[in-house]
C-alpha cells in the first residue's frame, strides 16, 4: 500500500475508519457503555470509542475484571456493554464474565483485536487463535478481515455492530464476540484523528412484547382452577410491572408466591400479603405434616437460590409450568411439563382475569402458618446467624431503590433466607447463572456504574480475595463494599468436606488477609465491626457520604457454622 504524503502509511487511516464504523453502528443499537483495557493491537478500536460522544467508558487494565464489569453493566441495564482488548492471552481473560453471562442470559459485546492472517501460525508475538476462545458459552461470533481498503470494509463493519448488539440481546440474550484484525501500522495521523467519525445511523432494538395464546392461557387456567397452587418467582430482570400483576394473580388464586431474594417480589410497595420469604427454613422440615403438598407450580423466571425450594420442586406429583420469555430453561428437578415464552407480568394479568375459580380456603392460611413457624426458628440464639442481622440491617438501612449486589456462596444464602421484605424497593441483583465467587467486586461495580445513585454488594472475604485487582475500579465511586469476614470458605464447613483431615488445608483456605490493607492500598475507607448496631451505624455513615467504603463485618466462622447447623436441624423437625 502507497504512502501518503509525510511517510504515514494510510493502513492506519483504514483501520480506524472500519472501527469508526464498528462503533457506529453499535451506538446506533443503542449501546451506551464500553470497557477498554490498554493493549497495541486494539489502538484503532480504543480511539474509536474515545469518538463516541454517547459512549460512557470505563478503563480496566484487567481483562478479567473488565470482563465482569461489563458484565454488571448488562445486568443492571439490560442492554450490552462493549469490552474491548488486544490480541493474544488478553480476551481469554473475558471467559469467566462470558460463561456467567450465557448462563443468565447477560448481553455483552467482547470486541478483541486480532493480528492479520499472515501472521497467525508462524509464531509472531502475542498471536493465538481467537477465533474459537469461548466455545459454546456465546450467543454469536464475527469475524472482521483486517481491512485492505476503505471500499466497502466500512459497510461491513457497521453492519456487523448493528447484529452484534441485537443479537446481544435477543431473541436469546447473552455474550457476543467480534473479532477484529488489524495491521500495522496502528496509530492514525493526528489530522485523521482531528477529522469528525461518520454519523451514527439510527439502528434501534425493539424486543416484541411475547404473548401466550388464547389456547394456552386457557389451558394454564383450567389446570390452576380450583387447585392447590404454588407461585414460585425466581430470578429476573427488574420488571416495574411484574410484582403487582402476580401479587394479583396469588389474591385471585389465594396462593403463597415463593419469592427468591433476585426476583424482586420481597421488596417495594405491592401487595406482598402472600409473599413468603422463610421458606428455605420451613422447607426443610416435613411437608406432608405441614399441608404443602400442591396440585401445581407455576414458576416464573430462572431457577431458585435455596435448598429447600428446589427439593420442595424435586417432589413428584404436581403439575409444573415455567414462565419466562428468554434465558435458559430453569428446571433442575426436570418436572415441568411444559415452558411459555411469554412476558411475566402481561401472563400474569391475563390469568388473573381468566380464572375462574380459587384454590382452597385453608391452602393459604397453611403457608401463613409455615411462615411464622420458619422466621421464628432464629429467635433462639444457638440457631441465629450472624448473617440474619446483617441481612436484617441491609433492609432496615440502605436507602430506596439502592442497587445491592449479593455475592455468592454464603451471601446469596442468607439472603435467601432471613430477607422478610419491607415496602419501599431494593434492586437485588447476584450472579446466579454460573454461581461463581470470581468477578464479584467487578460486577457490583458494573452494577453501580449503570445506576443512579449509590451502589450496596455484600461479599465474602474469599469474594472479595478473588477479585481485588477490581477494587481498582471503585476510584471515584459512590459504592459500599459489605464483606463478611469469617476466615475463608466457611461454605464448606456446613458441607460433608468438613469431616475430611485436609479440610482447612484444601476447602476452607483462609487468606489471612489484613482488609484494612487492602482498602487502603485501593483508596477505599475502611471499617470494621461486627454485625450489630454498630454495622447499622457504619453502613447509614457510608451510604450517606460520596466515595468508596469497605465494611468489613467480622464473624467468628466456628461459632456461626454451629449455629447454622443447629438451626437447618431444627427447620428439619417442623
Amino acid at each position: 500500500m502507497a504512502d501518503r504524503p509525510g511517510g504515514i502509511p494510510a493502513t492506519a487511516e483504514i483501520n480506524l475508519a472500519c472501527a469508526d464504523a464498528l462503533l457506529a453502528g453499535l451506538t446506533g443499537a443503542g449501546v451506551r457503555h464500553a470497557v477498554v483495557s490498554p493493549g497495541s493491537r486494539s489502538t484503532p478500536l480504543a480511539l474509536a470509542v474515545l469518538r463516541r460522544h454517547e459512549l460512557s467508558i470505563t478503563v480496566i487494565p484487567d481483562e478479567r475484571s473488565a470482563g465482569f464489569f461489563a458484565l454488571g453493566v448488562g445486568r443492571r441495564s439490560g442492554l450490552p456493554a462493549l469490552l474491548i482488548g488486544t490480541s493474544g492471552s488478553a480476551p481469554a481473560n473475558w471467559l469467566p464474565a462470558a460463561v456467567e453471562a450465557n448462563a443468565d442470559a447477560v448481553p455483552i459485546v467482547m470486541i478483541s483485536a486480532d493480528r492479520p492472517p499472515e501472521l497467525q501460525g508462524v509464531g509472531a508475538n502475542q498471536t493465538i487463535d481467537q477465533q474459537t476462545l469461548f466455545g459454546s458459552h456465546l450467543k454469536a461470533r464475527f469475524e472482521l478481515a483486517a481491512p485492505a481498503t476503505a471500499a466497502g470494509g466500512d459497510a461491513i463493519a457497521r453492519s456487523v455492530g448493528v447484529q452484534a448488539a441485537h443479537r446481544a440481546c435477543w431473541p436469546d440474550p447473552g455474550p457476543v464476540h467480534i473479532n477484529a484484525a488489524f495491521r500495522e501500522p496502528l496509530v492514525p495521523s493526528a489530522g485523521a484523528l482531528e477529522s469528525p467519525p461518520p454519523a451514527t445511523p439510527a439502528a434501534p432494538m425493539r424486543r416484541p412484547l411475547l404473548q401466550a395464546g388464547p389456547e394456552t392461557v386457557d389451558e394454564i387456567a383450567a389446570g390452576l382452577a380450583g387447585k392447590n397452587v404454588v407461585i414460585v418467582t425466581g430470578r429476573m430482570r427488574p420488571d416495574g410491572a411484574f410484582p403487582s400483576s402476580v401479587a394479583r394473580l396469588a389474591a385471585r388464586l389465594e396462593a403463597p408466591i415463593l419469592a427468591d431474594p433476585l426476583s424482586g417480589l420481597r421488596w417495594g410497595p405491592h401487595d406482598r400479603a402472600r409473599v413468603c420469604t422463610a421458606y428455605d427454613l420451613f422447607l426443610r422440615g416435613d411437608i406432608r405434616n405441614q399441608g404443602l403438598e400442591a396440585d401445581a407450580v407455576l414458576q416464573f423466571g430462572g431457577a431458585p437460590t435455596g435448598a429447600g425450594l428446589q427439593r420442595y420442586l424435586d417432589r413428584p406429583g404436581h403439575e409444573h409450568w415455567l414462565v419466562a420469555p428468554f434465558g435458559p430453561w430453569s428446571d433442575p428437578s426436570r418436572r415441568a411439563s411444559q415452558r411459555i415464552y411469554a412476558d411475566p407480568a402481561s401472563l400474569a394479568d391475563v390469568l388473573a382475569d381468566r380464572l375462574p375459580q380459587a384454590g382452597p380456603a385453608d391452602w393459604m392460611d397453611r403457608w401463613r402458618q409455615a411462615e411464622a413457624r420458619g422466621a421464628s426458628l432464629c429467635e433462639e440464639p444457638s440457631q441465629d446467624p450472624a448473617e440474619r442481622a446483617v441481612v436484617a440491617t441491609l433492609e432496615a438501612d440502605l436507602p430506596q431503590d439502592t442497587a445491592l449486589f449479593v455475592g455468592n456462596s454464603i451471601a446469596i444464602r442468607a439472603m435467601d433466607a432471613f430477607a422478610r421484605g419491607r415496602d419501599s424497593t431494593l434492586a437485588v441483583f447476584g450472579n446466579r447463572g454460573a454461581s461463581g465467587i470470581d468477578g464479584n467486586v467487578s460486577t457490583a461495580l458494573g452494577i453501580a456504574a449503570a445506576t443512579p445513585g449509590p451502589g450496596v454488594a455484600v461479599i465474602g472475604d474469599l469474594a472479595l480475595y478473588h477479585d481485588m485487582n477490581g477494587l481498582l475500579g471503585a476510584r471515584d465511586r459512590d459504592v459500599t463494599f459489605v464483606v463478611v469476614n469469617n476466615g475463608g470458605g466457611a461454605i464448606f464447613d456446613l458441607l460433608p468436606q468438613r469431616e475430611l483431615p485436609e479440610f482447612e488445608r484444601l476447602w476452607l483456605t483462609p487468606t489471612d488477609l489484613d482488609l484494612s490493607k487492602i482498602a487502603a492500598l485501593y483508596g477505599l475507607r475502611h471499617r470494621a465491626t461486627g454485625p450489630g448496631t454498630d454495622f447499622s451505624r457504619h453502613l447509614r455513615e457510608a451510604c450517606s457520604a460520596p466515595g468508596a467504603d469497605l465494611i468489613e463485618v467480622r464473624v467468628d466462622r466456628q461459632q456461626n457454622s454451629a449455629r447454622f447447623r443447629t438451626l437447618w436441624a431444627a427447620a428439619g423437625r417442623i
